[in-house]
């Protein structure tokens, strides 16, 4: 019986086990996802600064017709440590502290400059103008980033604001992927007569980087038990959270894969699910290695990784496993679906202010350069009648 796609995806997370967590210098964390809320250490600004280059002045004083005497200078690193008093002013400068009894800049294209010691306002700016308070950013003890965040060139740079020099991260998942079939060399070698080049990999393993894993290549097991076997046992020292098998995966007489896996001792959980393409796929355990059994057709590889090991890896590392889902309207007719979900390579856009979907016609799994163009998958229930262009529907973005 073929289990239905929201039922397989249940048992896959069930099954995932948040990773450790590790402790790393900021410089390394980019792509980690924190395992615990960050704190302020520090208020930012820790004191009230100039947002402009002129003059710190006590509002009060300002008036067009007034002399103001220069007592001083407050430059960024480099503050004022006297107080101004009524009449006075310091010359300051962006990120400058504002010295004690000063409120508003008077910024220098509105300052006339008379003699090295004295100014007269040419404009009266509104009261502290040109002033970034203390705390405006943030305050001590504020918590800025929380649990779950992936670290990017933004959170980074806060979390470096309040002085954190290292980050608790989850660290990453390690995903071995192992290629199995006589048919398959890697690509720049010269296939024989009967072999084609192994390609499904490359995808899954960018797939695994892009969503915070760590790709093993374990290479191409020949259709050899006991070159599977080794590979099980090199995924193992790798010390892999799970292993992905790309091909051997069916029933044929070729596909060594499953007996592979109960030989070791695995046990699998289901290994036919009612989805196209990706019919044969399996997802069992090796003690405490996942394990996640492909397709061998290209697309089929890829559609399944995005349908169940991109959640997997993100759950693993406590990040939100939903696929991103949108509802479409069709921009033209599809056929009517059969007893498996269907996830059809589609291009979707934007027209009208609606999104509108326009599924490939070709659809065969071993076919790459139709996912290539595609930017979401077509979602089609099981027994789903035929669509005419204009109805609406759902897609996974890609």
């Amino acid at each position: 019986m073929l289990l239905p796609v929201k039922d397989a995806l249940e048992r896959v997370l069930a099954a995932a086990k948040t990773v450790s967590t590790v402790e790393k210098p900021l410089s390394g964390c980019h792509g980690y996802s924190l395992s615990e809320d960050i704190m302020a250490k520090r208020t930012q600004p820790p004191f009230a600064s100039s947002a402009m280059d002129g003059y710190a002045v006590r509002h009060d004083d300002l008036k067009k017709d007034i002399f103001l005497t220069v007592i001083g200078e407050s430059s960024a690193g480099h503050g004022y440590n006297g107080k101004v008093c009524e009449g006075e002013t310091v010359r300051t400068f962006t990120g400058a502290p504002m010295p004690e009894g000063t409120d508003t800049v008077l910024i220098q294209e509105d300052a006339e400059k008379i003699t090295d010691t004295e100014i007269k306002p040419t404009d009266i700016p509104a009261k502290g103008l040109f002033v970034r308070p203390e705390g405006m950013d943030f305050r001590s003890g504020q918590i800025l980033l929380n649990k779950g965040t992936v670290l990017n060139f933004q959170s980074l740079s806060l979390a470096a604001a309040m002085n954190h020099p290292t980050l608790n991260v989850h660290r990453k998942p390690k995903v071995g992927i192992l290629s199995n079939g006589d048919e398959l060399v890697w690509p720049g070698q010269e296939p024989d007569r009967d072999q084609i080049i192994a390609s499904n990999a490359f995808g899954v393993a960018s797939l695994v980087q892009e969503f915070g894993g760590e790709a093993i290549d374990l290479g191409i097991a020949s259709d050899k038990a006991e070159d599977i076997d080794h590979a099980f046992t090199q995924a193992q020292k790798e010390n892999c959270d799970v292993l992905v098998t790309l091909g051997g995966a069916s029933v044929g007489d070729h596909d060594l894969i499953k007996p592979a896996l109960k030989a070791r001792g695995a046990a699998l959980d289901f290994w036919k699910i009612a989805m196209r393409p990706g019919k044969p796929f399996m997802f069992g355990n090796l003690e405490d290695l996942l394990i996640l059994g492909m397709p061998g057709n290209p697309v089929s590889s890829l559609v399944c990784s995005l349908l169940f090991l991109r959640p997997l890896v993100l759950a693993m590392q406590n990040r939100d496993p939903t696929a991103k889902l949108v509802d479409a309207v069709l921009a033209k007719d599809v056929a009517a679906n059969g007893i498996r979900e269907g996830y059809l390579r589609s291009m979707l856009e934007v027209k009208d202010g609606k999104y509108l979907v326009t599924a490939f016609d070709q659809q065969d799994s071993s076919i790459l350069t139709v996912l290539a163009k595609a930017n979401c998958l077509l979602i089609r229930p099981i027994k789903a009648p035929a669509a005419k262009a204009g109805e609406p529907c759902k897609v996974m973005l890609i």
